[in-house]
């Protein structure tokens, strides 16, 4: 039977609100096409301009939608599904991290439930994201290439299987502290060293974001060529890189990353 909605989301949070807007914004998805719901009227105010539907009833999601996206905390997931006395959708897709495809499907139980388990970043707000996915479940081509276009609405998206998907947290879906962690170290240095801070954060902002643009757009230069075309010989560059090395930056990279993963394991095991 053909349902109402094309995505339904459950949870209307800072990450399925970006979801939800970059399929508009792209004419991917209409307004018609997409329910949402949340156990709060207040979780729709940043909703309401785009015109879908919102709903505090999960069943009528879960009753009316193609594909259903979680989008809530991992701790609150078991309790959505335990209200719920059947489920007729069978497509699914969930962004809830450290929550494994077999958790879901163990836990909507009954029927052969298809998951997709993507693990996305908060640039994908800005249209600007990369999201981590798995969709080794789905076989239909139509249903690959809607999950995969929803999230290319606004994210650069990489195919992979889900044991992969802790280190896509470790570089992506945590990365973007990690670079505002070193944005502020540099603001900091240059207000230390005599600039404004507002002078400070244009000149470091808008040089990450074209270092960023050059290791695309210079596509046929290693990273490694990058930085030695900015390092001359004898110049100023190299001493501040030098000093990166002298102080290991590699390997602190390395343990952070770590770190992140060996959380994001231990979440896993947690539920």
């Amino acid at each position: 039977m053909e349902k109402k909605f094309k995505l339904g989301v459950i949870g209307a949070g800072f990450m399925s609100t970006a979801i939800v807007s970059g399929a508009l914004k792209a004419g991917f998805l209409s307004d018609k096409e997409i329910v949402v719901s949340d156990i709060s009227e207040k979780s729709f105010e940043k909703l309401k301009k785009y015109g879908v539907t919102t709903t505090t009833d999960n069943s009528y999601v879960f009753d009316n939608s193609e594909f259903v996206l979680f989008a809530v905390k991992p701790q609150n997931f078991k309790a959505v599904i335990q209200a719920e006395s059947d489920i007729s959708c069978n497509k699914f897709i969930s962004i809830m991290a450290g929550v494994k495809k077999q958790y879901i499907k163990d836990a909507i139980g009954g029927g052969v439930a298809l998951v997709a388990r993507c693990m996305p970043n908060t640039p994908c707000s800005l249209g600007y994201g990369a999201v981590g996915m798995d969709i080794s479940d789905y076989s239909e081509e139509s249903d690959i290439e809607f999950i995969g276009g929803l999230f290319k609405c606004f994210a650069k998206v990489v195919f992979l299987d889900e044991e992969k998907l802790n280190a896509v947290t470790g570089i992506s879906g945590s990365s973007p502290a990690y670079f505002y962690l070193f944005a502020k170290y540099l603001i900091d240095a240059g207000v230390k060293n005599g600039l404004s801070e507002e002078d400070a954060k244009n000149l470091v902002v808008n040089t990450m974001i074209g270092s960023g643009k050059m290791v695309f757009e210079d596509s046929d230069k290693t990273i490694e060529e990058l930085i030695a075309a900015v390092c001359s010989k004898g110049g100023t560059t190299i001493e501040a890189v030098k000093s990166f090395e002298n102080s290991d930056l590699k390997t602190a990279v390395e343990k952070a990353v770590d770190a992140c993963i060996k959380r994001s394991e231990e979440l896993e095991s947690l539920l």
